[in-house]
């Protein structure tokens, strides 16, 4: 017989090897969430770790409050992406290794503009909208989850989410459409 969910957790607080298996159940999720929100593969591998090892050293405090386990830790990885770009803001960078993965594959960086150009509109404006809107987009169509699902993550009401998806379509389309 498997163990639920609730019982991984309660081993987890005394056993690593049980975090090892949340770990491995939510890693990629986390991973994605966070290399979209913030479009650095390397940044979003750090900030998952971190993810990790803060969810690690504070599982003794988790409590089981209606919401599944992968909520905690994607309000976890939010408040290190907004620290993330909060830091950012403050002292801008150009990452080396971008411009020397443009210049080693010979392409200008107007020839790469041009290639990815619809789904760098798309992402673009989706980064226009409200972090609550943008959860919404990468939980329904990056992790595939129902809006109850959805709702039981952002302590939202499975009405307003569908009503906030919506709303966010709409909003993405009149962005695409204003551009033209």
């Amino acid at each position: 017989m498997s163990e639920t969910e609730a019982q991984l957790i309660e081993r987890a607080k005394r056993d690593a090897n049980a975090f090892g298996i949340l770990y491995e159940r939510y890693v990629d999720r986390i991973y994605s969430y966070i290399v979209y929100r913030t479009g650095d593969a390397n940044e979003a591998e750090d900030l998952t770790a971190r993810v990790f090892f803060r969810a690690l050293a504070r599982i003794g405090d988790y409590r089981q409050r209606g919401a599944p386990f992968a909520a905690w830790l994607y309000r976890i990885a939010h408040n290190l992406v907004a620290n993330w770009h909060r830091d950012r803001s403050r002292h801008p960078s150009v990452r080396l290794d971008d411009a020397l993965t443009l210049a080693a594959q010979g392409a200008s960086p107007h020839q790469l503009a041009e290639q990815s150009d619809d789904a760098r509109q798309l992402l673009d404006a989706m980064r226009r909208l409200p972090d609550e809107r943008q959860q919404i987009l990468l939980l329904k169509h990056l992790d595939d989850l129902s809006n109850l699902e959805i709702a039981q993550i952002l302590g939202r009401s499975e009405g307003a989410i569908k009503s906030l998806y919506h709303r966010t379509l709409v909003e993405l389309r009149e962005m695409l459409v204003s551009r033209d």
